[in-house]
């Protein structure tokens, strides 16, 4: 244990030494060192874009195929536990921790800057085309896709953390590569931690710096409060005291119940946009554009621009997708925190299916309003403002319904919620990656990581070094995209072994296999026959199996089959 603990404080310590020198980096020389960052950023992009759009794509047909192989049956647990969390908290806190904030911002904006100028330059900006383009591309860059890398990752730590009873950390599921090398395990396994620390603080600390913006641009917009750096660290301050707040109450008081409330406050939001705004046009965007989005999902996954200098794939999809890579060491780790007892059937379908179903229907709402009303009336200023400043572009759209300051005070305020929810659990997150995995990690760990990024914020807003900062997180990408696929080889070959194992033990229990089902089955069965598990009866008889054995049934008595 002394040993486990010394790792974990070394982890902590190169962790935050190489996060402040980045920081001082930034803050210091803002302007030097965002250019270096973004040159790296774009280069890595350029020439790595077909890499990042092939990766993710596999690893989206991956998930899915695992999901409907022999292997969905598998629980995140114990085979006979349940789910921790209801089907609306769980998605609630999915929305939290991944891209609730982004939604609520870029919602209207990102739909009316592709109508403005669209995906790949394939038609003129402004029209009826360019609106239908703009609706299928904004479904495709926060579809399916986005949350692959999460899920992968949520889905194998979920699944060594409650299964095997493992540390939730990256290094954990690696641990079989080297285990036959055990000079250099403790030195990949550390760097492995420190690498997915490092990321999750650089992203997490950027996009709380770039809410805190959004959110003085909403001020502006509503109240006309100035912009500057007194009110950026009074709301800094206002989003860290709330967050240490809900920090201190805990994963299911805190950042259960803020999660529920924004899925409430998110629908209501949605709904009353949807009743009171061109209804009907709405329903109709958002069929076309599910419609669309299905019918080019495989184009769309793999469209580059070899033959032109097109830059689009590149500053949307391409970033999008280095983006998620970066930050799936903490959405994954949360996501499975908050996982525990489902199936990866269950799993699988749930995070890769229903957050980008609400996200297509938020986008189909707000963006579609915002189109229409710009077609509708031959301008009404929404594009102009858009490309002007992109953070007010949402309040300019509520100036123009019912109630637009209610509206605008709403949006601020999910914005701030979704924000304190995502730096709690990347608190949370962060914690148990410096304190060997634990589920619980102690609070003084949360509260240091918690108040270690709002210095990192301040730091950075009275700066300017946000953009740098971000630039060189997301290279951060790059490397770890090769790290899923190796986690991916580990979890296939830790499914196989559990699988031969349940077999085995089955067939030495009961010496026969039941025609037509697989060990699942089989398993439940005997359970809920009132029979001791198969595992378990291999126990009281001290039976031993060996997993890394072949498994074969020499028995060819009726009602025994061949596997």
């Amino acid at each position: 244990m002394q040993q486990k603990e010394g790792q974990s404080q070394q982890v902590f310590y190169v962790s935050a030494g190489i996060i402040l020198v980045l920081v001082a980096l930034g803050a210091i020389f803002p302007t030097g060192f965002g250019e270096v960052a973004d040159k790296l950023l774009t280069g890595a992009t350029k020439l790595f874009g077909w890499f990042y759009l092939l990766s993710v794509f596999f690893i989206v047909v991956f998930l899915i195929g695992l999901a409907c192989s022999k292997y969905g049956k598998v629980r995140l647990g114990p085979q006979d536990e349940r789910p921790e969390y209801s089907f609306f908290s769980w998605v609630s806190m999915l929305l939290a921790a991944g891209f609730g904030v982004g939604l609520v911002f870029y919602g209207m904006a990102e739909p009316m800057t592709h109508y403005i100028a669209p995906p790949y330059g394939d038609m003129p900006g402004e029209t009826e085309a360019s609106a239908r383009y703009a609706i299928q591309y904004a479904f495709f860059n926060w579809g399916i896709h986005q949350w692959a890398g999460f899920a992968l990752v949520g889905l194998i730590i979920a699944y060594y953390q409650f299964r095997k009873d493992q540390p939730g950390l990256v290094s954990v599921v690696l641990r079989p590569l080297t285990a036959k090398r055990p000079t250099i395990q403790p030195y990949f396994n550390g760097a492995l931690d420190v690498f997915a620390v490092v990321a999750t603080v650089m992203g997490v600390a950027t996009s709380v710096g770039f809410g805190v913006l959004q959110t003085n641009g909403g001020l502006h917009a509503v109240f006309g409060t100035p912009e500057n750096a007194l009110w950026k660290f009074i709301i800094l301050f206002c989003m860290f005291c709330a967050y240490m707040l809900s920090t201190w109450s805990g994963l299911d008081k805190g950042i259960k119940r803020l999660s529920n409330l924004n899925m409430i406050m998110c629908i209501l939001l949605m709904l009353y946009v949807l009743v009171t705004g061109p209804t009907l046009k709405i329903l109709e965007t958002i069929t076309m554009g599910l419609g669309d989005y299905l019918q080019n999902f495989f184009a769309m996954s793999l469209r580059m621009s070899p033959y032109n200098d097109n830059q689009w794939a590149q500053g949307w999809t391409v970033f999008y997708w280095a983006w998620v890579i970066a930050w799936s060491p903490f959405v994954g780790t949360f996501v499975a925190r908050i996982s525990r007892g489902r199936t990866i059937k269950e799993y699988v379908f749930g995070v890769l299916f229903v957050p980008p179903l609400l996200a297509c229907l938020w986008l189909g709402v707000f963006g579609g309003t915002a189109i229409h009303m710009e077609l509708a009336s031959d301008g009404l200023g929404l594009a102009a403002a858009t490309q002007d400043n992109i953070t007010v572009a949402l309040f300019k759209m509520f100036d123009l319904m019912p109630f637009s300051g209610l509206l605008s005070i709403m949006a601020m305020v999910l914005i701030f919620i979704f924000l304190v929810t995502s730096a709690d659990s990347a608190t949370y997150i962060i914690a148990q990656m410096t304190d060997n995995g634990s589920i619980n990690p102690p609070l003084f760990k949360r509260v240091l990581w918690g108040v270690l990024m709002a210095a990192i914020c301040f730091t950075l807003l009275a700066s300017g070094g946000l953009k740098g900062l971000q630039a060189a997180s997301v290279l951060a990408a790059l490397p770890f995209t090769f790290i899923l696929y190796l986690m991916i080889v580990v979890l296939l070959r830790e499914l196989r072994k559990d699988r031969k194992l349940m077999l085995s033990s089955i067939y030495t229990h009961y010496q026969s296999m039941p025609v037509g089902a697989d060990a699942y089955e089989a398993r439940n069965q005997a359970t809920h026959e009132g029979m001791a598990p198969p595992e378990e009866a291999l126990k009281e008889t001290d039976l031993e199996v060996d997993p890394e054995a072949p498994f074969h049934v020499e028995d060819t008595s009726p009602g025994v089959s061949r596997s």
